[in-house]
């Protein structure tokens, strides 16, 4: 992503534009704030921005001659300028600077929009025009391919760097398989480069733990899928004698729109490696799955646990699990195999929640849990396995595994999500630089401090929602939304439907 700096004096600006913009949309990332000029230039000087968005009249240096000094450091700079003063003198000396555009404050979000739309053609027409090495374009393809399988790419850049890396993705379904290796990664992804080099519906790159992952793009999602198969079968009988063990999973077919969920697939199946410590290739679509016609979903669901666990809720959660066995066991006619695969899953996605945190060291507790159940003979050893899996998963959220600061941040946030958080803020209360903050935050807990910050906020609105005398405008203001356009664009983006939809359906 392209990097944004914003530079205003008045905070409240600054801050509400990196949370009232989908930068992401854009392809673009706001890495920091600036109160003037001088700040600024330090704020440049640590981390390099793509786009300045400044003000003009600001205290100790104004942004003409911040534009004048940044350039001179960083000449491809793009520069964007918000002012309140519509002077036909400060426009001219902007345009000598060469300036992208000159938008009055208030800030006219289209006309915004726009500019920052052109300025992201602008950039990326630079990049198509540099040249790239073979190491480079690895790493680019790397980054592309994730943020793809991620949801992370805005479309206009999808298709940029698709033309760039000569990437071929047209085909109508996607099938994505994922290779780990135990140790010596490097040896499986050339395997799999070299299998499906001559392959141009075939992608092969690393994600962020270092897997290699294909992407196969498939006329028919039947026998596109069977042929994919085949071949990867084919790579890990290769790879068998290995001196490093390499795993291959693929998930299942699905639209090509749809391909990042074949992926959350394949590193699912990657999981059930620790039940099947034999076989060396998983297709996700043949594992063993609750039938949910013959076991409740309220029951072991991930969905119902989350809370609790990202919550550090111990108690709740060990009730909550006792509840839903003695459940089970009050329910005639259920499959005890059917209750063993449900709590297999439910212990699958909390490792993979933990995973999510860094927190390799729990590894082997998880891997003991799912021994357990696999070999349990009683529905009462099944569930020890499980309470044993769910502290685990609890102490991944908690204790030693946050580092005080991020367990302070999460702690204030619950406190104050009403009130406009910035890393800004929070990197000054606790004394810790805010794109250090930022980082270290996403590190540990898995998502961006926006993200978690709107998640929240959208949970206490969902509560508030289910009390009728309250107006969708109320409940927005109540969990700190001053805006409620933008209120309403979280909440679909977190819950799928509108406010006034999800209150429709209490």
């Amino acid at each position: 992503m392209y990097k944004v700096l914003i530079v205003d004096d008045e905070p409240f600006i600054s801050e509400g534009l990196s949370d009232a913009v989908d930068w992401s949309a854009f392809g673009l990332e706001v890495v920091g704030t600036a109160e003037n000029g001088e700040q600024a230039l330090e704020r440049l000087r640590e981390a390099p921005a793509d786009i300045l968005i400044t003000d003009i009249s600001m205290p100790v240096m104004d942004g003409l001659e911040l534009i004048r000094h940044a350039r001179e450091r960083l000449p491809q700079l793009k520069v964007i300028i918000l002012s309140g003063y519509n002077e036909f003198d400060y426009l001219k000396q902007a345009m000598r600077l060469g300036i992208e555009n000159y938008l009055l404050k208030p800030v006219h979000f289209e006309e915004l929009h726009a500019t920052l739309s052109g300025t992201v053609d602008k950039l990326n027409a630079q990049q198509a025009e540099r040249p790239f090495g073979d190491d480079e374009i690895g790493i680019l393809r790397d980054n592309v391919m994730y943020r793809y399988l991620t949801g992370r790419i805005s479309p206009p850049e999808w298709a940029e760097r698709t033309a760039l890396l000569r990437i071929d993705l047209t085909k109508p379904y996607a099938a994505v398989a994922v290779l780990r290796a135990q140790g010596g990664a490097e040896a499986a992804y050339e395997a799999a480069e070299a299998r499906f080099k001559e392959e141009s519906a075939a992608v092969v790159f690393r994600d962020l733990e270092e897997d290699t992952v294909i992407v196969f793009g498939l006329d028919d999602p039947e026998t596109g899928k069977a042929e994919a198969v085949r071949a990867l079968e084919s790579l890990a009988d290769a790879l068998e004698g290995h001196a490093s063990p390499v795993r291959v999973s693929i998930g299942g077919a699905c639209p090509m729109a749809e391909v990042g969920a074949s992926y959350e697939q394949a590193r699912k199946a990657q999981q059930f490696f620790l039940v099947l410590p034999d076989r060396a290739f998983v297709d996700y679509d043949r594992l063993p799955s609750a039938d949910e016609t013959a076991f409740p979903a309220e029951l072991l669901s991930w969905d119902v646990y989350a809370k609790w666990v990202v919550a550090r809720e111990q108690d709740a959660l060990t009730d909550q699990i006792a509840s839903d066995f003695q459940a089970i066991r009050a329910a005639e006619g259920l499959n005890p195999t059917r209750a063993k695969t449900a709590a297999i899953e439910l212990v699958i996605r909390m490792k993979m929640e933990a995973d999510k945190l860094s927190r390799g060291d729990r590894g082997e507790g998880f891997k003991e849990a799912l021994e357990r159940i696999t070999g349990a003979d009683s529905l009462e050893e099944v569930e020890r396995a499980v309470q044993s899996a769910a502290q685990l998963s609890v102490e991944s959220y908690s204790g030693e595994d946050l580092s005080p600061v991020i367990r302070q941040v999460l702690r204030h946030i619950e406190s104050h999500y009403t009130e406009g958080l910035t890393l800004k803020s929070l990197g000054e209360q606790y004394h810790i630089h805010p794109n250090y903050l930022g980082h270290l935050f996403h590190k540990q807990t898995g998502d961006t401090f926006a993200d978690r910050i709107n998640k929240f906020r959208i949970d206490k609105a969902k509560e508030l929602l289910k009390d009728s005398r309250l107006k969708v405008n109320e409940i927005a203001r109540q969990v700190g939304y001053l805006e409620i356009g933008y209120f309403y664009k979280q909440f679909k983006k977190h819950v799928g439907i509108s406010p006034s939809e999800y209150k429709g359906l209490l």
